[in-house]
């Protein structure tokens, strides 16, 4: 296959990726738009204001979504047929560097342009639309703060990886790929076991919740589960957003319970249990290893594909690139996963989707009734002004959780 013929084939799914989600958007917002009551099945649970600011709120957020998406599809364009990637890579090779740490600079070189790209949205979504709506809490200071901190972290992190990988590109022959994968995913559950304890508290405080209602149920909803606790804490999320969450976290059968300090604002202590039970839930019926499973299996297949075109020299040539190296092929993997894997979104979506019902179906089992949900995900949905009657499409392609009347429909049967 020619460099002109991979060009043209990334670029032609390139546009049905952007045809595609970019319809469903219009689709989603003219549907909306369309709503001026509340679903029935929530009649007298939403009033009729109250519905008018939760439209309001999808719309905002989807016009805005629909325009960043243009602005970032513009700039993936403009590096692929502008022949700047190729003109990187060759001034990185004039360096007199190591060429693990060239290649590492061009790896940051490209990513710096994007991460720097989604700033300015980021701040239009933070300091426009949730202030308007009353979802902000943050500062510019904590933003870019926290934006540093985040840099940082993933400078790091993806030092580390840059470095395996090269390492085994060069010493470990054909089967490099399975190597690293191995060396990578034992790096994410080490991640995974140090993020609750050593990077969550970079960004957050949290502290143990005081004695009440709200910890004597979820400890023993915990005992009655078969989980020790190591402990139970709020989490100071108001200082950014008035959006809520809570999760379930830990390897093994020792966990954390951490709750959003405005979980506890909104929620009674029954409907909290619940929420807490639906999170369990995920890990009782096995969903995370199912999951992480998956992320391992897609690691690895992308790792061996990845092998497949190190050499490829046409695949380098379609994007102005000279000669093949192992860091312009891991720039050209990240551009081209987008548009040659979407397709996969909506059934990760309904896989996903499966699960929360799941859940759902086990949280209200624990809590012997299904109305402490039913209540918690009527004032979630409320209080975070969810979008309760998306396009039926645009939640299949797009939607990880059913929509709210879904939900309830399914606990009430």
């Amino acid at each position: 296959m020619t460099g002109s013929a991979i060009l043209a084939l990334y670029l032609a799914l390139f546009a049905l990726q952007r045809v595609v989600e970019t319809g469903l958007g219009i689709l989603n917002l003219r549907h909306g738009h369309a709503q001026s009551a509340p679903p029935p099945a929530l009649a007298g649970a939403v009033d009729g204001a109250t519905h008018a600011r939760m439209r309001d709120y999808s719309q905002a957020r989807g016009r805005f979504a629909l325009l960043a998406d243009s602005v970032s599809a513009a700039a993936v364009l403009a590096v692929v047929l502008s022949g700047v990637l190729g003109t990187t890579d060759a001034a990185v090779g004039r360096l007199a560097l190591h060429p693990y740490l060239a290649g590492g600079l061009y790896v940051l070189a490209v990513g710096a342009f994007f991460t720097v790209l989604g700033i300015p949205a980021s701040l239009y979504s933070q300091f426009v639309i949730e202030q308007r709506f009353g979802f902000n809490r943050t500062t510019l200071r904590l933003f870019l703060l926290d934006r540093l901190k985040g840099g940082l972290i993933s400078l790091i992190l993806g030092a580390v990886v840059l470095l395996v990988l090269f390492a085994f590109m060069d010493r470990a022959g054909s089967l490099w790929w399975l190597y690293a994968g191995g060396v990578i995913i034992a790096f994410q559950v080490v991640l995974l076991m140090l993020y609750p304890t050593v990077i969550a508290p970079l960004f957050n405080r949290f502290v143990p919740v005081g004695e009440g209602e709200v910890r004597a149920r979820l400890a023993a909803l915990a005992r009655r589960l078969g989980y020790r606790l190591r402990g139970i804490f709020v989490m100071d999320g108001s200082k950014r957003s008035r959006h809520s969450n809570a999760y379930f976290t830990g390897l093994g059968p020792v966990k954390r319970i951490v709750l959003f300090d405005t979980l506890l604002d909104q929620l009674d202590a029954g409907e909290i249990e619940a929420v807490v039970a639906h999170e369990i839930g995920h890990e009782r019926l096995r969903h995370i290893p199912q999951r992480l499973a998956l992320s391992v299996a897609a690691t690895v297949a992308g790792l061996g594909i990845l092998s497949l075109l190190l050499d490829y020299a046409p695949l380098f040539a379609a994007f102005g690139i000279r000669e093949p190296s192992h860091h312009a092929a891991l720039v050209l993997f990240s551009l081209l996963a987008g548009p040659f894997t979407f397709w996969l979104g909506p059934l990760s979506a309904l896989w996903s989707r499966r699960h929360e019902y799941a859940a759902d179906r086990f949280a209200a089992a624990v809590v012997a009734s299904p109305r402490p949900l039913a209540g918690a995900l009527i004032k979630l949905s409320r209080d975070n002004l969810a979008n309760l009657s998306p396009h039926p499409w645009y939640s299949f392609y797009h939607y990880s959780h059913p929509t709210l009347v879904e939900r309830l429909q399914a606990l009430r049967a």
